[in-house]
């Protein structure tokens, strides 16, 4: 049966991932399953590869995080970041999304991502006993997100340059 899941010995990973607005990932840290998620942001902010332009007030960048960051401990992560933190309140009612005045759903596609990784072998079930192993894989998976989603863009075509068949 295992321990009781009220004194916190669960065991597993817990993967971080902040993604763009289309679902696209940005970075991924991984840590144990009994982490708190708000301990784990401002690992998944350094963890960012992609150069990040410089926020400005006319144009902020914007983080979307769900109720689990709802704590000064979230809040300062995403303010240090300089990002602006948008958190839904612990005991704040679910607003349906209205697709028609240009709202659109944001947490799903964080989810969405996660649910694309797990559908690699390693990623799903940990086979790998040592942390960095894990990690490189999610972040193999999240390269090969990227090359195809460029592929299917057309950023990806070999393009021939300059010569001409005879």
């Amino acid at each position: 049966m295992g321990k009781n899941p009220t004194d916190r010995g669960k065991k597993g990973t817990k993967k971080s991932v902040l993604v763009d607005g289309d679902g696209g990932p940005l970075g991924a840290v991984i840590d144990g399953a009994n982490v708190p998620d708000c301990k784990l942001l401002q690992a998944t902010i350094e963890a960012i590869v992609a150069e990040r332009p410089k926020p400005t007030k006319a144009q902020p960048q914007h983080l979307c995080l769900d109720k689990g960051y709802d704590n000064p401990t979230g809040r300062k992560a995403a303010t240090a970041a300089k990002y602006t933190p948008h958190i839904r309140r612990i005991r704040e009612e679910k607003k349906s999304c209205d697709r028609a005045q240009g709202h659109k759903p944001r947490r799903w596609v964080v989810e969405r991502t996660l649910g694309w990784l797990s559908k690699c072998r390693g990623i799903l079930v940990r086979y790998d006993k040592k942390d960095a192993n894990y990690l490189g894989l999610i972040q193999l998976a999240c390269a090969l997100y990227w090359y195809r989603r460029l592929h299917r863009m057309g950023h990806g075509d070999a393009k021939r340059v300059g010569k001409t068949d005879s």
